[in-house]
């Protein structure tokens, strides 16, 4: 019998990655599309099959779906995410979990009280070179962890949202809240966090709206940038860079300083994992590429969050994780 899963927001992140990935997973029988704008929905129940709903309450409502994708804007995760949790279904919620940390508690609470599984995007952790370097990191091959530095910027979300506009939400305060900060530097909190298995404590940051503006041709109302200085509970020292304004290809790199040598990822294109050793010796892992706006591969979630539905697993990326990502960014906004 097949899992019928509902999505809320049928956006760029719903049609690139949600949908097709529900749709290549053997175990989804159906999949339930709701937006505000129906015709978008509808756009994507004719593009991957499925029907559509013309409330949210439909979904939620249906006792024949067992999971929601929460794929809406990051101001209504806290309602969209908690109403689904206590409808009865699972949930795999977009980053950030919420806009803050009194919502996502909300969140922790309505996934407590029901007893689902509630999984959150950290789509970083699936990556082929990710998962290598962690298994490396976990093994200590190259000693202790001493410093890092990481990026994540690409041209902006007007290039990859469904209008291809700059009245897009993530340029709107009371809609994406966070900015860049929440849209590409979550994600690499996240992946320092699990790569690390440590916690970032102490943040040192500068953010602002150096280039884009919104419909007016005003400069927008959060953060195109963020350069960071972090510091982990276990000492580690590290930086970090996002950005929207990056207007040549988009940098998603890592590297990792340790003892015996130095993790580079995804910054050669042949070779998405690279070690530097301190004898001088060099290892290149010639893994898949990483997911970017305009190469789009399966992320791994959709499969991870539904083999943990099926096999009654704790979901891999936890809303506790997901909090903790929260808290580090409300300190880079200096919230």
């Amino acid at each position: 019998m097949g899992i019928k899963v509902g999505i809320i927001g049928c956006g760029s992140i719903a049609k690139f990655r949600h949908a097709p990935e529900y749709k290549a997973n053997p175990h989804v029988e159906e999949i339930v599309f709701y937006d505000r704008n129906e015709e978008r929905a509808k756009e994507l129940a004719i593009e991957f099959g499925g029907r559509v709903v013309k409330t949210v309450e439909e979904l939620f409502n249906d006792p024949a779906i067992t999971a929601i994708s929460d794929c809406s804007s990051n101001e209504v995760h806290h309602i969209n995410t908690s109403n689904a949790l206590l409808s009865g279904k699972h949930v795999l919620c977009e980053k950030p979990l919420a806009i803050n940390e009194k919502f996502a508690e909300e969140i922790i609470e309505a996934e407590r009280k029901s007893g689902m599984k509630l999984m959150i995007d950290h789509n970083q952790r699936f990556t082929k070179a990710h998962l290598k370097a962690k298994e490396i990191l976990d093994k200590k091959e190259l000693g202790e962890v001493l410093t890092f530095k990481t990026s994540f910027g690409h041209q902006g979300p007007e290039n990859w949202g469904v209008d291809k506009s700059n009245a897009t939400w993530f340029f709107k305060k009371d809609r994406s809240y966070s900015g860049v900060a929440g849209d590409l530097g979550i994600h690499k909190i996240d992946l320092i966090h699990y790569l690390l298995d440590d916690e970032i404590e102490e943040v040192h940051a500068f953010h602002g709206a150096l280039d884009k503006v919104d419909e007016t041709g005003k400069l927008i109302e959060v953060c195109d940038n963020v350069v960071c200085a972090l510091k982990t509970k276990k000492g580690r020292l590290g930086t970090a860079s996002f950005s929207w304004t990056y207007y040549g290809s988009e940098d998603n790199s890592t590297t990792i300083y340790c003892q015996e040598g130095i993790i580079k990822i995804y910054q050669h294109p042949e070779a998405p994992l690279i070690i530097e050793k301190k004898d001088g010796s060099i290892i290149k892992y010639e893994l898949e590429p990483i997911q970017t706006n305009n190469n789009q591969t399966n992320s791994g979630v959709i499969d991870a969050f539904i083999d943990c539905i099926i096999h009654n697993l704790q979901p891999p990326v936890t809303s506790q994780q997901a909090l903790a990502c929260l808290k580090v960014i409300d300190q880079i906004l200096g919230l």
